[in-house]
């Protein structure tokens, strides 16, 4: 269920037909990596956190970490990220498959800037076995994202 919304919301930008599914998992950044053919950087990984209890979503390279003073500095908190449980209820993805396409209404996302060092960058696509190869102007328009920030730190 959470492929389809997901692959249906890629297909609203003409988009769709660039999902990859994979025969192995790709719900880790490594996994991905080798399923995709790319770097670790170069995954998209897509974390999710408690603002103002409500659920947001911030895109990362997949080489980097949250920088706790940074994320307190934006946000005015304490990094919280959602329980494993809670993820799905209230992202509409699952734990290995959450990105920021097809998710339920009123989640905010973010695109940190660890991610412009790429051209290209592989988000899961709502599946812990699948990925959507996008330039950094595509995920900028499919994920209809708030704003850039900077809340990173390399790994």
């Amino acid at each position: 269920m959470a492929f389809s919304k997901a692959k249906e919301h890629l297909e609203k930008y003409g988009m769709g037909g660039r999902v990859m599914e994979f025969d192995v998992s790709s719900a880790t950044v490594g996994e991905a990596a080798k399923a995709v053919g790319s770097s670790e950087g170069e995954i998209a990984k897509t974390l999710s956190f408690i603002v103002d209890e409500k659920p947001i979503l911030i895109v990362v390279a997949g080489d980097c970490k949250i920088d706790n003073a940074k994320y307190k500095a934006y946000f005015h908190a304490k990094a919280k990220m959602i329980p494993f449980e809670a993820v799905e209820e209230l992202i509409g993805h699952a734990v290995g498959g959450v990105c920021p396409f097809g998710i339920n209404e009123g989640v905010e996302v973010y695109l940190d800037e660890s991610l412009k060092r790429f051209e290209i960058v592989y988000p899961a696509c709502g599946s812990s076995n699948s990925a959507v190869k996008l330039n950094i102007e595509e995920l900028e328009k499919t994920s209809e994202f708030k704003c850039w920030i900077d809340v990173c730190k390399m790994m």
